[in-house]
Formats: structure tokens, sequence, C-alpha cells
């Protein structure tokens, strides 16, 4: 028999096997996600979760998807965290230090408490690169947050309200529009796509039966 664990869910005791994963917890126990958790790999974001076992002071975030249920585990997804966007147009603004200043200036009121690195669900370290951002060093902060998946967690923690997420984008996109090495490669190729080179071979392809293409994907997957 398969071992069970006891969890609360939203205050609700549950018990439910103990290999499943909160998400899988949550849908055992008869809840229904419909926010966007479709992923089920920790690449949306969605399921941004905070849980305590009881006895453990400590408040830790996850996200569900990834993350194993433990027996006692205290368990509250997080709603929607309103993270402030702000609208610019990347072919008009540069990767200077002003435009961070100009577009995010809450940043300047990080008080170095690191809640926002102690939350993240990837472990990522929050705090250094809304440091580099600070300084406008925009290759180190795009590198230092590349795995962010926007769950809002860390901004969610911040007494200062920093929006990181949106912040960390931002220098990702000014790294890679005026920082980045440029890639003929890639360039030749986008070139390639909008003069419709492949449109023929796309057209051809959506036309094979599904078991041909099941075939195609698994030879390609043995060769790799």
């Amino acid at each position: 028999m398969e071992n069970m664990v006891h969890v609360y869910i939203m205050g609700k005791q549950y018990e439910v096997p103990a290999s499943l994963t909160i998400m899988g917890a949550i849908e055992y126990a008869g809840y229904q996600l419909i926010r966007g958790c479709g992923c089920r790999n920790g690449f949306c974001g969605a399921c941004a979760t905070v849980y305590r076992i009881k006895g453990d002071r400590e408040l830790k975030a996850c996200l569900a998807c990834q993350t194993q249920v433990q027996d006692n585990m205290y368990i509250a997804m997080l709603p929607f965290f309103p993270i402030v966007k702000e609208v610019y147009d990347i072919e008009k603004i540069k990767p200077t230090e002003q435009i961070m200043m100009q577009l995010y200036p809450e940043i300047y009121s990080c008080i170095g408490c690191n809640a926002c690195t102690k939350s993240c669900t990837q472990g990522l370290n929050v705090m250094q690169y809304i440091a580099y951002a600070q300084r406008g060093e925009y290759e180190k902060c795009a590198e230092e947050s590349f795995d962010c998946v926007m769950c809002g967690v860390c901004s969610s923690r911040c007494p200062a309200g920093i929006s990181h997420p949106q912040v960390a984008l931002l220098a990702r996109r000014l790294n890679g529009k005026y920082l980045a090495p440029k890639s003929q490669h890639l360039e030749d190729r986008v070139k390639e796509i909008q003069n419709g080179d492949f449109k023929e071979l796309l057209e051809g392809l959506m036309q094979k039966p599904i078991e041909e293409m099941k075939e195609l994907y698994n030879h390609r997957e043995i060769e790799q």
C-alpha cells in the first residue's frame, strides 16, 4: 500500500500519497487548477506556493509542480501578484543606468534584507541581480536572472515594492538588443523565415500523418 501523508490545503486537512507533488496533491484532494498552471515542469511560474511544516517556524516558497509533499505540510497557493510593468519601446531606449532609474526607480530603495533571494522558487540570487541593475551592469543582471520564471514570489515579499522579474526582463532585453554579440547565423535564419523559404517545407510537414511525425521525432531523439 502506498505511503500516505497528511497535508493542509487552504486550511483543510487531506490524506494524500507521499509520492505526489503539491500540485498533484491539490488535484488529488479534489481541487481544480484553473489559473494557467499548465507546464508542470517549473517553466510557466503560475503555481507559486508558500508552505510551512508543522513545528517549523520558517515559511518557505516553491513551485507546486516541482515540490514533493511532506507530512504535516500547510500549503497555500499564492494568487496572481500585481507586479508593476512599465511600458517602453525597446527600439527607443538605450542600456544606460538612467533608463533603469527612470522606469524602475524603486530598485534604489532596496534595504538589502535579502527576502527576495530567500523566497525565490528557482534559488536565484535575486538581490544580487538587482544590485547589478542598480549599477547598470545589464549583462551581469541578465545572466544572474536568466532562469527567472516570473512567478512574482520575490516581489510579494519585498518591503521596498520592487518588481524584480520586470527589472530582470528589461535587463535581458537590453542585453539581447544592444550588448550581446550578434549571431549572424540567427539573423540569416530569421531573414529566410521572413522571406518564406521554409513555407513549402512546413506545409508539407503539416500534411503528414501523426504517426509519421512521431516516428520522425523519435528518430531525432535517437540521433541526439
